[in-house]
């Protein structure tokens, strides 16, 4: 560790933002007892500045994320892993240094703290402050972050800790060492503080250079090219005035070049130009409309309710990065996000949520603009089947290997686990995939080999019926809960003739009462739950999961696996899954794509396959997150 590498407050967490409270205190204090209002407007001023630079760079996360846009204009084509989102964890920390380095200054020099008689607009300002920008802050910047690259002892403890994010995104452009703030402090500080104390400073000027400022930083690092080549053909001058996404992106791969702050006149001037900048910029906009690689793996999720869809890497990228969990700063967004979605069920379509690559094949995750509540309303189901059957058509039409559903876009009752799409098109290249196959394998390899018992609950679903299935033909009792006789008949006959015994019909919840083996598959109410005995285990495949009443019993969560570690790029938590899990249908889509099995799989789970599936499953990489696996 060296001299101001790292920041004072960096194991204070989130207590840091406390350092913000001391101005909070001046302007209640100044309202509440002292006349001279000046030290309250600075302060009030300096906390809305840092909340507006915050916003500019949440809104350039949410524009960079928004894949169903950006994707075709990405420079770098790597999604930001785990890994990455934690090194930006704490991007925010220079708005909090300068905020403690404008109050010094207000406080230090008095002339500058009477922000009542500066006006709010200035053209001499704005002259003067670009004067001071072009001659001092650009030319600065440019020799001491050149300095930076070249020396090697600077590079390797301070500036390498900014370019150890491999993929530019608005994040990274804070996410520097204390000592690198302290020069950018000094770089954005001076045009300011020279436009005041030459007479000439403004209140929109203030705003608007601070804001401006990380506006264009975050443009630098944002990854997707948004200038149109023909601008810079049109007026050849702008390329020595602006810097483009795809001319940083260019300094973050090649480290040598392109060293400016936003004019690449001053790399025209170092000789430190990249001579393939503009051409580059000009082949990506160009290559905007083309199609661009074709993912191997969809996933074809949907949103469970309006809080979660919050949950997303558009909205608040560091939260999509942790398991969903309700959380009261998302309250005062719901009406919003209501709103959004009435807008998506009229006009939206799937669209490209997330992406990893395992082992060189694209994985894709769309989603289906539906909510949970709206997949059991009569008159949206053929709405809602429209759209997976768009979904699935234009996924073939691409040429994806691989689609799997999610769990109510394969619902019984909705389209027979994908039965009616396979039968409707019969020549589909891409093969479509339930996943249940799977996920019965990960809920059979939580039950320990010496239960003799269990009682099942949903024992008529697809998913009750394999389990129920397979765990006779292992010599285990099986407390099938069902009230027709016709369904679980049909099951049983199913079985082998020699453990078709082992298949019993009840109809009551007090009939496993001495049972302490419940494998749910239908939502349990406390009391149906308290008929279960001290230490039973609730194993589960309900959506969404059932309540933890019993505190004597223990709960299983939904079936899920931990994907393989050379996975790469994967930064969004699925739903409540850990990072790096995903639910069981989703994993067996995966094993699907990596066996390149060729058939599809809908309909009846076929039980001879549950080995086979968890066999492949293990031998590429996958496992199981729960301890009572086998």
């Amino acid at each position: 560790m060296v001299t101001l590498s790292v920041w004072p407050w960096e194991n204070y967490g989130n207590l840091k933002y406390l350092l913000y409270a001391p101005l909070v205190a001046q302007v209640v204090y100044s309202w509440a007892y002292e006349q001279d209002y000046s030290r309250a407007l600075w302060c009030l001023h300096i906390l809305i500045i840092c909340g507006l630079k915050g916003l500019v760079h949440v809104l350039w996360s949410v524009y960079n994320n928004m894949l169903w846009v950006t994707r075709t204009l990405r420079i770098n084509p790597n999604g930001i892993d785990f890994k990455q989102i934690d090194h930006e964890w704490h991007w925010d920390n220079y708005i909090i240094l300068q905020a403690i380095i404008a109050s010094m200054i207000c406080y230090m020099s008095p002339p500058l703290m009477v922000m009542n008689s500066m006006p709010l607009w200035n053209t001499k300002g704005l002259i003067a402050l670009i004067v001071i920008h072009v001659t001092f802050s650009e030319p600065l910047y440019y020799y001491l972050h050149r300095s930076l690259h070249r020396n090697n002892y600077l590079f390797t403890h301070y500036h390498s800790y900014h370019h150890s994010s491999p993929v530019p995104h608005p994040m990274t452009a804070g996410n520097a060492t204390l000592l690198e703030n302290l020069i950018l402090c000094v770089v954005a500080g001076v045009p300011l503080i020279g436009a005041c104390l030459l007479g000439v400073g403004s209140i929109s000027l203030i705003y608007g250079y601070a804001i401006m400022f990380d506006f264009l930083r975050c443009l630098g690092h944002c990854n997707v090219e948004i200038f149109s080549h023909k601008l810079f053909k049109t007026l050849p001058i702008l390329r020595y005035l602006i810097y483009t996404p795809t001319y940083h992106s260019l300094h973050h791969q090649e480290l040598g070049t392109n060293f400016c702050l936003f004019m690449p006149l001053f790399d025209v001037l170092g000789n430190t130009l990249n001579s393939n900048s503009w051409e580059l910029q000009k082949k990506i906009r160009l290559a905007s409309g083309e199609r661009k690689r074709v993912p191997e793996f969809v996933f074809l999720a949907h949103g469970v309710d309006v809080m979660s869809a919050m949950h997303a890497p558009f909205v608040f990228r560091s939260f999509a990065s942790m398991p969903y969990t309700t959380r009261l700063f998302l309250l005062p967004m719901w009406p919003y996000t209501f709103m959004v979605m009435l807008g998506m069920w009229i006009w939206s379509k799937a669209f490209l949520f997330s992406f990893y690559t395992l082992r060189n094949n694209l994985c894709q995750t769309w989603g289906v603009p539906r909510f949970g509540f709206q997949y059991f309303l009569p008159f949206a189901t053929q709405g809602i089947n429209n759209q997976i059957e768009a979904a699935i058509l234009r996924a073939d039409k691409i040429g994806v290997k691989v689609i799997s559903l999610a769990a109510l876009n394969k619902n019984e009752a909705l389209n027979g686990g994908g039965t009616l799409f396979v039968n409707k098109h019969p020549d589909l290249r891409v093969r479509v995939v339930h996943g249940n196959t799977l996920t019965a394998a990960v809920i059979l390899n939580e039950i320990p080999k010496d239960v003799k018992e269990v009682f099942l609950t949903g024992a008529t679903s697809k998913l009750g019926r394999a389990i129920a299935l397979y765990l006779c033909r292992r010599g285990v009792r099986v407390l099938m809960l069902t009230l027709s006789i016709e369904r679980f008949q049909k099951i049983q006959k199913e079985a082998p003739a020699e453990f078709q015994n082992y298949l019993v019909q009840v109809t009551k919840y007090n009939a496993a009462q001495n049972c302490k083996t419940w494998i749910v598959g239908k939502w349990l109410t406390p009391r149906e739950q308290s008929w279960a005995p001290a230490g039973t285990h609730f194993h589960q495949f309900v959506v969404p999961p059932i309540l933890k009443f019993r505190r004597n019993c223990t709960y299983g969560d939904l079936a899920a696996m931990r994907l393989p570690k050379d996975v790469q790029g994967l930064g969004t938590c699925e739903y409540t899954m850990e990072r790096g899990v995903v639910h069981a249908c989703h994993a067996g889509g995966v094993v699907h794509m990596l066996e390149g099995w060729k058939h599809h799989e809908v309909g009846a789970i076929d039980v001879d396959r549950i080995d086979l599936v968890w066999e492949a499953a293990m031998r590429h990489g996958l496992s199981s997150v729960s301890s009572l696996t086998n």
